[in-house]
């Protein structure tokens, strides 16, 4: 059988023209053939509520403002502790961490400030607000609250 040339889509003469088999409808065209990943990544997905937090005619800061209102408690908090207040400064950036757990679980939609999955982001958020907020409460010297289990193993490790 002569093989057919790159640019010639039709048969040589003599030559049955072949047909493709008929492609099913249905279900049974969504079954994939492998269960691996692709080799070539050719588009990523946004994570779960990563769409716009404002309609797309709003101006760009007030579509992301979640992650804008996070962002802008951590700046206040660090220019406090810039300004000489250790413990308030590390309390506000917590608490700005903490606000950013609830407004990602209280929210369908928060643009970027959805990094994974809901669930994943509010407990990253939620669990570096709580050790931010309450490391800083411990914080020497005359710390606010006192864990003596806290306190014992920080000791066994310090010494």
């Amino acid at each position: 059988m002569p093989a057919m040339t790159a640019e010639a889509s039709e048969p040589a003469a003599g030559e049955q023209r072949q047909t493709p088999p008929a492609q099913p409808s249905g279900p049974a065209r969504l079954i994939r053939k492998s269960r691996r990943f692709p080799l070539i990544t050719r588009d990523t997905a946004r994570p779960e509520g990563g769409g716009r937090a404002a309609p797309g005619a709003a101006p760009a800061p007030a579509r992301q403002w979640p992650l804008l209102a996070v962002m802008g408690g951590v700046g206040l908090g660090l220019l406090i502790v810039a300004l000489d207040a250790f413990r308030a400064g590390t309390v506000v950036i917590g608490l700005a961490l903490l606000a950013g757990a609830f407004i990602r679980w209280a929210l369908p939609e928060v643009g970027m400030l959805a990094v994974r999955s809901r669930f994943t982001d509010m407990l990253t958020y939620g669990l570096l607000g709580a050790a931010i907020v309450l490391l800083s409460l411990m914080a020497q010297p005359d710390p606010w609250v006192s864990i003596p289990f806290l306190d014992d193993v920080v000791h066994f490790t310090v010494r």
